[in-house]
């Protein structure tokens, strides 16, 4: 006999058209295989769990409504895109998700039509979509031709200024353009701010089912029986500032709120809009991340962001190293630092879990400040702090650090104003790939005058470092440090401060010196190891600082030895440059010493595990190795 498929809804949708052929009421049974589908997944991949759960109902809802992928159809951050990708003719492809090879976590335009924009990071769906409308209207993509625009941006993603940026433009350009404000009540940590607060008014004690709609004239278009309910609500919120008078202020339409898991009512009120709407048009949904798989609903973050876990009970899979993780050892060198300095203040960008702040805050929760997806403001926030005398650490990821970059110059270097960048997530990530690499803020940084730029080469460093930016007190300075656990090294009780600018000798040999910044100093000693096997002895340094140089110990190194070769988890234009052009001016080539630089190479890596990515990269103990070996040869010729 023939085994029953568990899934013989999803398995009749190949890709969103056949969802235009199925009934609402299969569209429900999809939408509950689809859920099931995707928990079973990432239960086997690890990845984003919640956010996506969230949305299946709407992901159905749209697929089913708007003409993928002639309608363009964005989601932000994206990170809730895989039932979209099982929709979309990936279904069988779904356990390569975040693997090397495999398919991206977020989505991408070279992976599938039905990604007509890649994204990672938060916000910009908006901008993106009214382009896209735009250059519709302007008689872009003539050969295929361009339907409906439609951005998908959660409450987390809307309290960033990219988001109203776009909202205002789109207001005054007055294009058809729906935007879908997925409304779960959380972004990836619990939301904070007058955003979260002034959206949570809109539907505090009305039932879900109801439809509101206080934008002028949006209620004649809506179907029956949400007219009625939308023209109630109107009046019951007349002379507020609640409902939709913000967004109808930015020039929108606003429609809302309404159950997002309610399949019915997200069809009826799609399929209306999508035949009646004339302009930017706001639809508000509420939605529960983690929706359908307890585990996640009842984790702090929702199931956000989880690693491999047993289907049954949802328990994670748990990390064999007994090493702690960089980010651990960061919080609680810092909680010391605070017990000891009342000035010291936290400040993160709606990463509390992410960066080790949701530690801190449990025992400062006064000096401790989340303020949401708001890098740029986090940043001269800090700066502000900084001014009036407090010790600020801003603890952002280096891959989000890169939108708050004109904050860094303008508000902080250029003032020299003492705010301490603890930097998370510094070089290569592993599965969430290209986008969350942290890889350029070694040159960004280092380029700034002023800018003190440290990055230790095991947990124990990194308490030092930590300990030594308390008492920087004259200029801003950033530790960088990679996701993940330490090497297993002793850790000291407390951190001693180190010198700013002085580097470390760790062995000493021949003809040959690697001067290593980060991490991959451990290694540059398995390579320098398994040399000395072969009787090659080198001089390994650990630099500690690519601002400001050792100009002192890079000048004994180049003036004692034949080859120099420099080492670092950036890309061109970091500490290896800095070094470079520091021994031009110094004379130091016309001499004969023979120079090399690993970085990063000049392209975007894609997911795989961090091993394999600096494999890619060339940056692996063998890699070291060999470049050792050819640079010896170069200087016995």
């Amino acid at each position: 006999m023939k085994k029953l498929s568990k899934s013989p809804h999803l398995d009749r949708a190949k890709i969103p058209a056949d969802l235009r052929k199925f009934s609402d009421e299969e569209l429900g049974a999809l939408a509950d295989e689809l859920r099931a589908e995707t928990i079973s997944t990432v239960s086997k991949t690890g990845g984003h769990l919640g956010a996506g759960l969230g949305v299946v109902e709407l992901t159905v809802a749209l697929h089913a409504v708007f003409e993928t992928p002639k309608d363009q159809l964005i989601w932000d951050v994206s990170h809730q895109s895989y039932p979209h990708k099982i929709l979309t003719g990936r279904r069988n492809q779904m356990l390569t998700l975040r693997s090397k090879n495999g398919l991206s976590g977020f989505t991408k335009r070279s992976e599938s039509p039905y990604d007509p924009f890649g994204a990672a990071h938060s916000s910009t769906s908006i901008s993106a979509a009214l382009g896209m409308a735009v250059a519709r209207d302007l008689g872009g993509k003539i050969e295929t031709g361009l339907g409906d625009c439609i951005a998908v941006i959660g409450d987390g993603a809307i309290s960033a200024g990219m988001a109203y940026e776009a909202m205002n433009n789109a207001g005054h350009l007055k294009k058809r353009l729906f935007v879908i404000l997925n409304d779960n009540d959380m972004s990836i940590a619990p939301p904070v701010g007058a955003m979260s607060s002034y959206l949570a008014r809109l539907y505090t004690g009305q039932p879900f089912q109801e439809l509101k709609s206080v934008a002028k004239g949006a209620a004649s278009f809506l179907p029956e029986p949400f007219k009625e309910g939308a023209r109630r609500a109107k009046g019951a919120l007349k002379g507020f500032a609640v409902g939709g008078t913000l967004f109808e202020e930015l020039g929108f339409s606003y429609v809302g709120p309404i159950d997002g898991h309610n399949l019915s009512q997200l069809l009826e009120v799609l399929r209306a809009l999508k035949e009646r709407a004339d302009g930017p048009t706001l639809i508000h949904i509420i939605t529960k991340k983690g929706k359908g798989y307890l585990p996640a609903e009842q984790s702090n973050d929702k199931g956000h962001a989880i690693s491999k876990f047993d289907l049954d009970t949802g328990k994670v899979k748990e990390n064999s190293s007994n090493a702690p993780t960089y980010t651990k050892v960061f919080a609680e060198s810092l909680i010391s630092a605070a017990e000891k300095d009342d000035k010291i203040v936290a400040i993160t960008a709606a990463m509390p879990d992410g960066t080790g702040l949701d530690l801190f805050n449990k025992k400062f929760p006064s000096r401790c400040f989340d303020v949401g997806i708001a890098e740029q403001h986090a940043v001269t926030f800090s700066a502000g702090l900084a001014a009036a005398g407090m010790k600020p650490y801003c603890a952002i990821y280096s891959t989000f650090l890169q939108r708050g970059y004109d904050q860094i110059v303008h508000d902080v270097a250029i003032q020299r104003l003492p705010v301490r960048f603890a930097i998370d997530r510094a070089g290569l990530v592993g599965a969430d790939g290209a986008t969350h690499a942290g890889s350029y803020d070694i040159s960004f940084l280092s380029n700034l005058p002023g800018m003190i730029v440290m990055a230790p080469s095991d947990e124990a460093e990194l308490m030092k470092m930590i300990a030594t930016t308390v008492q920087i007190d004259d200029g801003p300075c950033a530790v960088r440090f990679p996701r993940g656990v330490g090497i297993g090294v002793d850790l000291p009780a407390y951190g001693e401060t180190i010198e700013v600018g002085k580097g470390r000798l760790i062995s000493e040999g021949n003809n040959i010196a690697v001067l290593s910044f980060g991490t991959r100093l451990y290694e540059v000693q398995k390579a320098v190891e398994e040399l000395e096997g072969q009787g090659v002895k080198v001089t390994v340094c650990d630099a500690r600082f690519a601002k400001p140089l050792d100009e002192e110990l890079i000048l004994q190194l180049a003036n004692h030895h034949e080859g120099l070769l420099t080492i670092e988890e950036g890309a061109i234009g970091g500490f290896g440059s800095h070094v470079a052009q520091f021994l031009f001016e110094k004379g130091i080539f016309d001499k004969g010493l023979k120079f090399r630089s690993m970085v990063l190479p000049d392209i975007f890596i894609d997911q795989a595990t961090p091993e394999q990515m600096y494999t890619v990269a060339g940056m692996n103990a063998s890699h070291i190795k060999d470049k050792i070996l050819s640079l010896l040869e170069v200087c016995s010729k």
